[in-house]
């Protein structure tokens, strides 16, 4: 078996942590790649992956971008990516959150979360009834920051899209 800094997508992660509580069913990666800038911050994504050793993997790869995103954007903050492995049947639980939430917490701050794949701004106000570490929760206020990303995200996506100019076939 391949030890986890063995994986070519380790690249110098400050830390990885696998979280297993049986009691709620959760089984979790959270990958901090760095610090540098401040608490790795990174949306915690639920799916169902084909093994464990897929989810890892997803996670060092996600919170490595997510190192470059932070720092691109000028913000005080590293990367860092949750990964909340869905069962076969999908079903995410209050008390699965809720046990993320200790994970998150027993981090003492190293790392925050948000939204992500499969993840909604109601998952996220369980999560933040076990930690403070929780970005993108329901806003009331129109001029207030959270709720979910997703819009602003496609919107980026598309505005990047329409920088490059498309030569050649594809």
């Amino acid at each position: 078996m391949t030890a986890i800094w063995d994986l070519p997508d380790f690249d110098a992660h400050e830390s990885v942590h696998l979280f297993d509580d049986p009691a709620s069913g959760l089984r979790a990666v959270i990958a901090l790649h760095s610090t540098h800038l401040g608490p790795a911050a990174g949306g915690t994504r639920f799916w169902h992956y084909a093994n464990s050793a897929a989810a890892v993997t997803d996670a060092l790869r996600l919170s490595r971008g997510m190192s470059y995103k932070n720092a691109m954007a000028g913000l005080p903050l590293g990367g860092g990516k949750g990964v909340v492995l869905a069962p076969a049947d999908k079903c995410k639980t209050p008390a699965m959150l809720h046990a993320f939430g200790r994970a998150i917490e027993s981090l003492g701050g190293r790392y925050v979360t948000a939204e992500d794949v499969g993840m909604s701004d109601t998952d996220m106000t369980e999560i933040s009834s076990q930690t403070r570490h929780v970005a993108g929760l329901p806003v009331t206020d129109s001029n207030a920051a959270g709720g979910d990303p997703g819009p602003y995200t496609a919107r980026a996506f598309i505005w990047a899209l329409r920088q490059r100019p498309v030569t050649g076939s594809v």
